[in-house]
């Protein structure tokens, strides 16, 4: 596979050779747009009946001090985010309109970035990615046809930096609360010979968490080497690094929050004397390196393709010291030692992930007056390799230092092909259409980590159609509605969970209004999403805290998303919004006390009825902006039964924004300072948990079983900062 792929990497750089000779020759002004061809086919235009908000690299850099990408667009409209340390660096999560990480769709220069298996996006492998990005789309709702996994309520397409004309460079550095530190260099030729950039980025974020312990350690690396020409964008970019986090995806329960909000039991046992000890490499360690080949090709004023390539070679581990321990959990032989049977041991084991993930993207763009086009197609093959090995045991039975005690394997092929389409029916009115039909195989083979024999072999075909109208009643003013269609299958947790778990089905509607003048910009929003066998968070979480999902039946969200720029004076403006909305499951059972009960209606977990946002803004003078950003989020459960033990309470945040440019006369272009000051006001929240339940044996109890209930927590951070610099020249 891997040579099939040095293959056609040949083959398009031969072929871009080919066509730079026979091309004709346009206005190079035309070339700054080559870069943005990379993601044409899964964004979409201003004006197009999708929802969605477009984040530009001047945005992202206000605010780039070290913290994940997620914790960067928690002020979006519908964005809910979270982190496993607590201050923003590490395990982050997002959840836009209550959809969680596995069911946003996540592109990279239109690669698919979602783990294929988990379906989930780990930006704890992406450190400082941020510093590398040009700009990024939300889109809310399904959206427009992607690449990889359907977007099932959401989507976030990123494009990594664009060809520079000017050499430059820039050295970037901060500090900040709990040890927080961010290290960044970056560079670029410039276009050498007027055809060709090399760029590159190599950073280092360290931070030692508001959780005990909660420590993070984030090398990562970005290079791109571009061919420019009129027509012709060749771009070879690699980029990836190692992540190794101390463990604190356990949370805690009420009453540590109440005690010691920043305990971590992760990593805790008890010693031969009976102290309670913390095992000091309790961590995840994971290396992830992404290598990819664009080739964008502009053959005349209506024609233009694109073709992407992509290996991502993933590896690493979790360790974990476990306390008496069964032999047969780990297939060791009972040993006998002074006449006594030892079954049981304590020992290190860590859990390994060894994958190869092979991507091929490929469009083809006709645009004219009236038509904008664009048709194409996605094939990718993921090999992942699961396994377990022990590292250290009390008592080693007949085991050898890394004999694995389970061994599985997953694979998955995805091929996808899509039409869109725009078409201006007239000045005042255009409709747009957009078909993609999908196919995936999954098989996987071996044990899963408890060593239950685990055998998938599934075939899903889904067919994706969406359709919208744009009505322009102005230069100032436009009105949108469209329908969109998404299918999903289940990820691999989901099959461990219930062999029957079927694919879930989303019918979306978006009806919205948009005004832009200078002065005043406002968008409006209203969104039904009808679900069928929604993978609905159920609360639990599994052995590595990723969240455990089950089909639900029927289910909607119905909400409205209010968002908005005033210019108040020439220095002073506001940008709020704001989401209201309704969650709900159709039918809820569960069962109490051995009895099976019939809840009716409840809210779909994790996902709150407000949320909203401001940003306050006071540009004091060139260079200079004060930003005062302030979020609440509204109470939620963390199950689907409306239990009271499993609500999570509102909170309200701020934060101060401040950023100075300085233009010295020598040596440096620009240094700009940069200040964070998070959650000014001391709030005591909580952003993220758990919740179950267990029966027991009760005789007291008319069913002679009890119901029980435990619910987890993830405190963040209280008052912290981020003070940094960056030397441009």
């Amino acid at each position: 596979m891997k040579n099939y792929f040095l293959f056609l990497a040949l083959l398009v750089l031969t072929s871009s050779a080919f066509a730079q000779d026979n091309q004709t020759k346009q206005d190079s002004t035309k070339t700054e747009k080559l870069d943005e061809v990379l993601v044409k086919a899964v964004r979409v235009e201003a004006t197009s009946p999708i929802t969605h908000t477009n984040v530009t690299k001047e945005q992202l850099a206000k605010r780039n001090l070290g913290q994940d990408i997620p914790v960067l667009l928690n002020f979006l409209p519908s964005v809910v985010t979270t982190t496993d340390a607590g201050a923003g660096v590490g395990y982050s999560g997002i959840r836009v309109r209550g959809i969680n990480a596995q069911s946003t769709n996540v592109t990279i220069n239109g690669i698919p970035y979602n783990d294929a298996e988990s379906l989930g996006t780990f930006w704890v492998n992406l450190g400082d990615f941020a510093s590398s990005v040009e700009s990024l789309q939300l889109q809310r709702g399904v959206g427009t046809s992607t690449n990889g996994a359907a977007a099932f309520g959401a989507s976030i397409n990123v494009l990594t930096d664009a060809v520079s004309k000017e050499s430059n460079g820039e050295i970037s550095n901060s500090f900040g609360s709990f040890n927080t530190r961010k290290h960044t260099i970056k560079f670029s030729t410039g276009l050498l010979n007027d055809h060709i950039e090399i760029a590159g980025r190599l950073s280092n974020i360290s931070s030692d968490g508001y959780i005990d312990r909660a420590r993070t350690d984030l090398k990562s690396y970005f290079l791109q080497g571009s061919y420019i020409d009129d027509n012709t964008l060749i771009k070879a970019i690699t980029f990836g690094g190692q992540e190794v986090t101390y463990q604190a995806w356990k949370g805690i329960d009420a009453d540590q929050l109440d005690e010691d909000r920043t305990f971590n039991p992760s990593g805790q046992y008890t010693d031969a004397d009976g102290n309670t000890r913390f095992y000091d490499n309790e961590v995840d360690n994971y290396n992830q390196d992404h290598y990819q080949l664009h080739w964008n090709q502009r053959y005349n004023n209506k024609w233009s393709t694109n073709i992407g390539l992509n290996y991502t070679y993933g590896r690493g581990y979790f360790e974990q010291y476990k306390e008496d321990e069964d032999f047969e959990d780990y297939d060791l032989t009972p040993i006998t030692i002074g006449g006594e049977t030892v079954n049981t041991t304590d020992l290190i084991r860590r859990r390994w992930l060894d994958n190869d993930f092979y991507v091929l993207n490929a469009s083809a763009n006709y645009k004219n007056n009236e038509v904008d086009m664009i048709f194409g197609g996605s094939y990718s093959v993921y090999d992942g390799d699961h396994f377990g090995e022990i590292i250290w045991s009390e008592f080693a039975s007949d085991s050898e230092i890394r004999d694995r005690y389970y061994e599985g394997n997953g694979k998955k092929t995805d091929l996808s092909f899509f039409t869109k389409a725009t078409y201006r029916l007239n000045d005042k009115v255009s409709l747009y259409g957009d078909l993609q039909f999908r196919t995936v195989d999954y098989k996987t083979s071996g044990l899963t980590s408890d060593r239950v024999p685990f055998n998938v072999d599934e075939t899903f075909n889904f067919f994706n159609p969406k359709a919208g109208i744009t009505y322009t009643v102005n230069t100032d003013n436009n009105l949108y509605f469209s329908y969109a269609r998404a299918n999903r299958e289940p990820n691999r947790s989901d099959f461990e969970n219930n062999p029957d778990v079927k694919p879930e089905q989303l019918n979306d509607f978006e009806l919205g209004w948009r005004h832009n003048t200078k002065k005043f910009r406002l968008n409006v929003n209203g969104y039904y999403m009808l679900y069928n066998e929604q993978l609905v968070l159920t609360g639990q979480i599994d052995s590595t805290g990723d969240p455990i999902r089950s089909n639900n039946g029927d289910s909607y969200r119905l909400g409205l998303e209010v968002d908005a720029a005033i210019a108040l004076t020439d220095k002073f403006s506001l940008q709020p919004n704001v989401t209201i909305s309704s969650n709900k499951n159709i039918e809820t059972f569960e069962s109490v006390n051995g009895e099976l009960l019939n809840l009716g209606q409840t809210d779909i977990s994790f996902s709150p009825e407000l949320v909203a946002a401001n940003a306050f803004v006071f540009q004091a003078k060139k260079g200079f902006q004060i930003s005062l950003l302030s979020k609440f989020v509204g109470e939620q459960f963390m199950g689907n039964t409306e239990n009271s033990d499993s609500k999570l309470a509102s909170y309200f945040i701020n934060d101060i924004s401040i950023t100075y440019e300085w233009k010295p006369k020598s040596v440096f272009e620009t240094v700009v300072f940069s200040g964070l000051f998070n959650n000014i006001l001391n709030e005591e929240f909580v952003s993220n948990g758990y919740f179950g339940s267990f029966d027991f044996e009760d005789s007291s109890s008319a069913t002679g079983t009890t119901t029980g209930y435990f619910a987890g927590f993830y405190p963040q951070a209280t008052s912290n900062f981020l003070l940094g610099v960056t030397l441009k020249f």
